[in-house]
């Protein structure tokens, strides 16, 4: 249930700075602090650390003691500790990793300073295509983040998916195909063609040949603004984490590129961060909306109900929304075309 959140005095204060501790966080995982934590056997002093990283005693001094006050790390008779939330999270390799996720909030750091810029002029701080081909290594760290991202979202969101049946399934603005290997391996008979930018997709084709799925991964490298599919060849199709970046009248294009490329009976599944009517909850989405706004064009959150409208306006029926497990709130909405 939304409930309006209003800030007291002090609420305000503590807002002004609350960059301070993404700032520590994106400082610890620049040196990988966490996972040499976990490497020193979970336990590492101030002159351990400088040793080992390459750092001034005094500067990683100050960012040890920022982690323990921000609840990053833990400290007793001068030694650090992960918490539990970083060991799980931000531990290269860990069960839930989030360092490369985190690149991503890192390459934008600087774009939110800049907020008062697209207040005036209603357009984007920085070009998209620096993460989307024009910087190669940007653009690589887009992807990692997204496939990072896309680890921990997606071992939630497929068992979500009604894919029981089907043999091919379209995975458009796939990204790092991550979302598509997952589906792949959890549904041994499926196919499934990702479409993305020729930059993200050549990371992708890399990324789908580590995991050993490029027999039944196929990175299609496409620009679904102009795109057209196989016509009736799909049994499901799968936008994940794009439509937010999207105009209304472009998504709407979009899906009935969807609907033209689904057998009949077949389902579209949407997954996007979304808000409820008003545009302000889940708070985490409207900033996001903010976020995209200032990297593309066109940046923005919708809400659930703006996109059964745009599934309607392509021809489709029986939208649903299924709220994703936290720690993201992503939202899952699916529609089907009809079967007669």
């Amino acid at each position: 249930m939304k409930k309006d959140k209003e800030l007291t005095v002090q609420g305000i204060v503590e807002l002004t700075s609350a960059y301070y501790g993404s700032s520590v966080l994106f400082a610890a995982l620049e040196i990988d602090l966490f996972s040499l934590v976990a490497r020193e056997g979970g336990l590492v002093t101030v002159d351990t650390a400088a040793e080992l990283v390459g750092c001034n005693r005094r500067g990683i001094g100050l960012l040890l003691d920022a982690c323990v006050a921000v609840g990053l790390l833990r400290k007793q008779k001068g030694e650090y500790s992960n918490t539990d939330a970083a060991a799980a999270a931000l531990v290269a390799g860990a069960p839930q990793d989030l360092t490369k996720a985190a690149g991503y909030n890192r390459d934008v750091y600087g774009a939110w300073g800049r907020l008062g810029e697209l207040v005036k002029s209603g357009k984007p701080v920085e070009a998209p295509e620096l993460h989307l081909g024009d910087d190669t290594e940007r653009t690589r760290r887009f992807v990692l983040a997204m496939r990072g991202r896309a680890m921990g979202i997606g071992r939630l969101v497929i068992p979500m998916l009604d894919l029981g049946g089907c043999r091919m399934v379209l995975d458009l603005a796939g990204g790092p195909g991550t979302y598509a290997v997952l589906m792949a391996q959890a549904h041994p008979e499926l196919t499934c063609v990702t479409v993305d930018l020729p930059a993200v997709s050549e990371v992708a084709d890399e990324l789908v040949k580590d995991a050993g799925m490029d027999g039944r991964v196929i990175c299609r490298a496409g620009n679904y603004h102009e795109d057209t599919y196989e016509p009736g060849h799909y049994d499901a199709v799968t936008i994940f984490g794009a439509l937010h970046q999207e105009s209304p009248e472009m998504i709407v294009r979009i899906l009935k590129c969807c609907y033209a490329a689904l057998r009949p009976g077949g389902r579209v599944y949407v997954l996007d961060m979304m808000t409820d009517e008003t545009h302000t909850w889940p708070p985490f989405s409207a900033l996001f909306a903010v976020n995209m706004a200032l990297t593309t064009y066109h940046g923005w959150v919708f809400s659930d109900a703006e996109l059964y409208g745009w599934l309607s306006e392509a021809g489709f029926e029986s939208c649903v929304t299924s709220p994703v497990p936290p720690p993201m709130p992503h939202w899952l909405v699916s529609a089907v075309k009809p079967a007669g």
